[in-house]
């Protein structure tokens, strides 16, 4: 028995154009009829009985994760509760060791210099000896995270892959003595202007 279907044609035409009359493929057919009980079973469900709509859904979901986002938090400020805390770093006293500023000075030549000049003075960097800061406050803490982390879109790099946590504090605690000195050219001021 052959699966081929016979072209019908239709007994009319219309200016010399005829028609076949043959059946749809049943893969087809059935994908239709699929898609009448699909809705006949889903529309009653989502729009007419207890079904949640995608807004409603998107509602309990965004809820949902606010919830668990407070619970993080609050688990993390737990956590951070227990621990003890950090002790403050001395910077003033700090200031006062000639072996830490030595150890800065020799540092700043070495990485710091090409942009901002030996005396502080300024090049592709801002001058590091007026009271106009660029970037942070122009205290020694402000200094640490610039050095660490750089400035976005200058040529500030950030140092904290190639110097260690004290040649920071040590170059940032250089960069502070170095206010109020008088270069041997001055850069025009540039930021803000900061007063102690």
């Amino acid at each position: 028995m052959s699966n081929k279907v016979e072209d019908k044609v239709l007994d009319h035409d219309y200016d010399g154009i005829q028609e076949y009359d043959n059946p749809l493929p049943r893969w087809w057919l059935m994908l239709f009829y699929f898609g009448i009980v699909f809705a006949v079973a889903y529309i009653p469900y989502y729009h007419l009985g207890p079904g949640p709509l995608m807004a409603e859904e998107y509602a309990a979901e965004m809820e949902s994760a606010a919830a668990a986002q407070k619970a993080h938090a609050a688990a993390l400020a737990k956590a951070e509760a227990g621990q003890p805390k950090a002790p403050a770093v001395d910077y003033a006293a700090m200031a006062k060791d000639e072996g830490r500023l030595a150890k800065g000075k020799a540092l700043f030549a070495e990485r710091c210099a090409a942009c901002h000049m030996a005396d502080g003075g300024g090049s592709v960097g801002p001058n590091l000896t007026d009271k106009h800061w660029k970037n942070g406050r122009g205290d020694v803490p402000s200094i640490v995270k610039v050095i660490q982390k750089g400035v976005a879109g200058t040529a500030m790099v950030a140092w904290e892959s190639q110097l260690s946590k004290d040649e920071i504090i040590n170059v940032s605690l250089f960069v502070r003595s170095l206010q109020g000195t008088t270069p041997a050219v001055a850069k025009a001021p540039e930021g803000d202007l900061i007063e102690d």
